[in-house]
């Protein structure tokens, strides 16, 4: 039995500036040279409608790990996941709606028989709704604000939600205007937050008047969790029978006046929610070239590249086509970078008498998901972290012009520019080189772990994250020209007497996870993570965390006695301190 140890830390905080593998033709092995045939050849096989976009976990996604591993064996490369040569790792498909979902209201107290309503037409739970039944009266709580800055609104001041529903409208008094002072409150989750910590028992959004009374559809969220208690978007409808059809007078009272007009609906609503999460297993892919160093072999260089992609696309998958529903093929993004890995696995392997290090070969999955397959990996290594050299990123290689790649990375140890240079000689690109570790793609779960990172990326362009990202606009010749640079490349960091020393090089963290905040508690969230709360990849030297004694892998569940179930819930705490103030951070390390 283990037993769970809460730490308390005070901190001030700080201000911020701020088809089977059959049906592939088989690849030819007689060549190991880095060729542009067969450069296209990978990509034309990854990025082909059968592949479906690559999703995780889809039919198209397995073609592709089959496709990996058949070629890994193939060209002698040693199995070295946790399964041969995968690694799998539960991830969440989904979210669908269980059997047991109810919703039941009646008028009053004296009434004997509740009306019952129809699930996806009456109402529909949302994604962080908790599973729970909760029988109680309603509060009609406006726009379900709480703010006390250069606009003074609090629509639970002088009203008891404790046990009770309250129907909440969606969005602010100022409606979509890009500009209104109500945009940082709106979020669903931000309400419910707040009305949980008013003591709420559930919450019924609904759509504001003159809005279509559409459902919000129930779809899973990355890094989304419970958030506690059940949440339910109802329709107009609905609610125009609890309040007695005074819905559009509310509505307009409220926006007129800026002004809170909470009351008490002596009606009752009984709910159930049961929602169930789809997840399922879905692999990394890994091989191993073993050095011929009696020491050095010991020592990894990683050459990596995520082969998912967005399968069909749709709203909210990342499309920047979101309206349009058809496969998105993933030419470059990233079938361009596994096309990469590929054929420096036939090559590395082909010449394996001139490595001194071994070699980590990598295809990641759910990278699109939020580097998920990285992530996972780095918290699940199958070889020890501190025996990786580098780790070498490829995301979208496929589109060079001009002979120009950015580099990223080359500050996360002093002697990478200088090798680049020199590699560099005879191949004559043009290197742009960007000096800070962290960035969107793979390479990122490496660098917040301290392990020197190079990240090779040729832009993005129309066709980025569009079904139009096809295998015609590849440039070959320039790919091969880049392939063949971290050919030469490798094979001089596998040879180097010294292994590198890793150098910090900008912050551990996007740059817009420190937008809109006045302050900073200094921790590097652990994107990706399932822990219930807010895992944490580290903390910034001489930050408040720091400082407090906060350390890689704790997991945040309270900040000022309020509860964090995600990075969500982080971020809406984090926005109601002020800089300067003393707060009380419960934290669970070690389970």
């Amino acid at each position: 039995m283990k037993h769970k140890i809460y730490l308390s830390f005070i901190m001030p905080i700080l201000l911020l500036g701020c088809s089977r593998i059959s049906d592939h033709k088989s690849i030819s092995v007689s060549n190991p040279e880095i060729t542009t045939d067969d450069i296209l050849e990978h990509i034309k096989f990854l990025s082909d409608d059968n592949q479906e976009g690559r999703y995780p976990g889809s039919e198209g996604s397995q073609k592709t790990v089959e496709y990996l591993v058949d070629y890994f064996k193939k060209n002698n490369i040693e199995p070295i996941g946790s399964n041969g040569y995968l690694q799998p790792f539960e991830f969440i498909t989904g979210v669908n709606l269980g059997e047991q979902n109810n919703l039941e209201s009646k008028g009053s107290l004296l009434e004997i028989y509740w009306t019952n309503h129809q699930v996806g037409s009456d109402y529909i739970p949302l994604e962080f709704s908790s599973n729970a039944t909760v029988e109680a009266n309603i509060v009609f709580a406006g726009y379900g604000f709480s703010i006390n800055d250069s606009v003074h609104w609090e629509d639970y001041a002088d009203i008891n939600i404790d046990g009770k529903w309250v129907m909440v409208l969606r969005g602010g008094p100022d409606g979509d205007s890009p500009h209104s002072s109500f945009t940082s409150h709106i979020p669903l989750r931000k309400k419910a937050l707040l009305a949980k910590d008013n003591k709420a028992a559930g919450v019924l959004f609904i759509n504001q008047a003159g809005d279509t009374d559409d459902l919000i559809p129930l779809k899973h969220a990355p890094n989304s969790t419970s958030i506690g208690i059940p949440v339910l978007h109802i329709s107009r409808r609905i609610a125009n029978k609890l309040t007695d059809n005074k819905l559009d007078a509310l509505q307009k009272e409220l926006d007129k006046n800026q002004a809170p007009n909470s009351y008490y609906i002596e009606k009752s609503v009984k709910a159930s929610v049961n929602l169930v999460k789809k997840i399922i297993n879905v692999p990394n892919v890994m091989g191993k070239i073993s050095g011929t160093d009696p020491d050095l072999k010991k020592e990894f260089i990683v050459i990596g590249a995520h082969f998912d992609h967005l399968g069909f696309g749709g709203n909210e998958s990342g499309s920047l086509s979101p309206d349009t529903l058809a496969i998105h093929n993933g030419a470059d993004d990233n079938a361009s970078g596994t096309a990469g890995v590929l054929e420096l696995a036939g090559k590395l392997s082909a010449n394996r008498n001139l490595l001194k290090r071994s070699i980590l070969l990598m295809g990641y999955n759910a990278e699109e998901e939020g580097l998920l397959g990285s992530k996972y990996f780095v918290n699940n290594p199958t070889v020890d972290l501190s025996m990786i050299v580098s780790m070498i990123n490829m995301d979208m290689i496929g589109r060079m012009s001009d002979k120009k790649i950015t580099v990223g990375g080359t500050g996360t140890t002093s002697e990478f520019e200088m090798i680049l240079k020199e590699v560099n000689k005879n191949h004559g690109l043009q290197l742009k080189m960007s000096p800070e570790g962290y960035g969107p793609s793979d390479h990122a779960s490496f660098y917040v772990n301290d392990i020197p990172v190079l990240f090779f990326f040729t832009g993005t362009h129309t066709d980025y994250h569009k079904p139009s990202d096809d295998w015609q606009h590849i440039n070959v010749q320039g790919e091969k020209k880049i392939v063949d640079l971290i050919y030469d490349l490798t094979l001089k960091l596998n040879n180097l007497d010294e292994k590198l020393a890793f150098t910090e090089a900008g912050p551990k963290e996007p740059n817009q996870s420190r937008r809109s905040f006045n302050v900073t508690f200094g921790v590097i969230p652990s994107y990706g993570s399932q822990a219930e709360g807010l895992e944490i990849d580290g903390a910034k030297k001489d930050g408040p965390a720091a400082n407090a004694g906060m350390q890689k892998g704790d997991v945040i569940i309270e900040i000022g006695g309020k509860e964090i179930k995600n990075i969500y819930d982080y971020m809406y705490r984090l926005a109601e301190l002020k800089s300067g103030q003393t707060v009380e951070v419960k934290v669970l390390r070690n389970n």
